[in-house]
């Protein structure tokens, strides 16, 4: 992340023939979106008097016309590498303000924001490494995407099994231009399946970083005549796609979560920052998981998590512990997927699980044995407890924790409880295919 001067983005923008930038926002639910300023205009937009009309975006608490302005973060002034080399695009992540110069407190930027900070005053700083894996399917006649993919290619395998390589290696060199430090990519498991890994940065920049991935990979699938999915389940019958939240937590230079006395590496307050996600993870998979096909990717069978477990061994295990880490001990949540908002998912994940540090809270024993065969009874009598089994499961243990409803806050609770539930309304008004093939003919 730059330390860019006002003065220093105008010289830049000028040497570089920038014409437009995008001063980009993230709304309720992860999407992205922005307003395009010409060049004459970035002084204004760096001052800060940039308006925008909120009331036709989702997810903004306002049930009529409101002024919002958005304030640039200039350390995230970066070109669009996919954009015209003559006449360039660059862009800006923008904090909302409102009319009177105070933060808009339901803007996820803010809520992570607001978290960072709560936790900078105990003297921690959370670390994080996302592993993003999308698919990249055909499109049709009119370039509209479909679920077809015509490789056969499995996990790590590589050209020309994986037909996707080419596309994957632009990706890596269009985000590796705009300043990623990219740790690995790779085909994953399902034809037509990938992952990108990013090395480890601060929380906020790791959010901000996440949004863009989407964007290039997406923007980059369709130059190569490809769509890219985040959707976290598109076909049945092979492994979803996850956004797996590896983090390290750090206090005066030093990872917290590290003990070189304890057996598996990890420190007193690493069980407990582990114990503090697990008390409220149930209320957070409403925001890690927030659609009703994220569910179809967690149902066991599948490599995902269906079940609240840690293991430094089992790879189905909610958080692993990995093993003979370089950089010391790092705790991977493996339930997140990437239609979740990654600055919701971040400012809970550290939340809860220092909260589990405040309270000393005490960690379940570790899973040492695969328990994909056991039925729920024989799990429970194990004291093993499971993840939601669908969106309106997820909503009502959302709607109970109350740390997570603190973190988020009362108006975007409200707002987004409302949203999600006439999702899960909707959804159960659908009749399928399934449905249509199993009972039509036969009751």
């Amino acid at each position: 992340m730059e330390n860019y001067t006002k003065e220093a983005i105008l010289q830049m923008a000028e040497e570089e023939d920038v014409e437009f930038i995008r001063l980009q926002f993230t709304d309720m639910f992860g999407c992205l979106k922005n307003i395009a300023i010409p060049y004459s205009k970035l002084e204004k937009a760096m001052d800060n008097k940039c308006v925008i009309d909120v009331s036709s975006i989702e997810g903004f608490v306002r049930d009529e016309e409101y002024d919002m302005y958005l304030y640039p973060d200039l350390s995230t002034f970066s070109i669009l590498p996919w954009r015209p080399q003559q006449g360039k695009v660059a862009r800006f992540v923008c904090d909302i303000y409102n009319e009177d110069g105070t933060p808009y407190i339901e803007s996820p930027r803010y809520i992570l924001k607001k978290a960072l900070e709560k936790a900078k005053a105990k003297g921690y700083t959370l670390m994080v490494n996302p592993e993003c894996e999308f698919f990249l399917f055909h499109t049709d006649d009119n370039g509209m995407p479909t679920t077809t993919t015509h490789e056969k290619a499995g996990y790590m395998d590589l050209s020309p099994i994986d037909l996707g390589e080419n596309a994957r290696r632009d990706m890596v060199l269009t985000l590796e231009e705009m300043g990623y430090d990219i740790e690995s990519s790779h085909h994953e498991i399902a034809p037509g399946q990938h992952e990108i890994d990013f090395e480890y940065s601060e929380a906020m920049e790791t959010a901000d970083k996440v949004m863009t991935f989407k964007t290039a990979v997406r923007t980059i699938a369709k130059r190569h005549g490809l769509h890219a999915t985040f959707m976290p389940k598109p076909r049945a019958g092979v492994n979803g796609s996850g956004m797996h939240v590896n983090m390290m937590l750090m206090k005066d230079g030093k990872n917290v979560f590290t003990d070189k006395n304890d057996e598996l590496g990890l420190s007193k307050e690493a069980y407990q920052f582990m114990a503090g996600i697990f008390a409220h993870i149930k209320g957070m998979t409403a925001i890690c998981n927030p659609l009703v096909n994220s569910y179809k990717r967690l149902a066991p069978g599948f490599e995902a998590p269906s079940d609240i477990t840690w293991s430094s061994r089992q790879r189905t295990a909610l958080i692993r512990v990995p093993q003979n880490v370089e950089d010391g001990t790092r705790l991977e949540l493996r339930s997140p997927d990437a239609s979740s908002n990654p600055y919701l998912v971040l400012a809970l994940c550290l939340e809860a699980g220092l909260d589990g540090i405040e309270k000393q809270m005490e960690l379940s024993p570790e899973l040492k044995r695969s328990i994909r065969k056991l039925n729920k009874k024989e799990k429970e009598e194990m004291g093993i407890d499971s993840l939601p089994e669908n969106l309106n499961d997820a909503l009502n243990e959302f709607h109970a924790d109350e740390l997570v409803k603190e973190v988020l806050g009362k108006d975007f609770t409200k707002y987004y409880l409302k949203a999600k539930k006439e999702e899960w309304l909707e959804y159960m008004e659908q009749v399928s295919e399934w449905e249509l093939e199993q009972y039509l003919y036969r009751v």
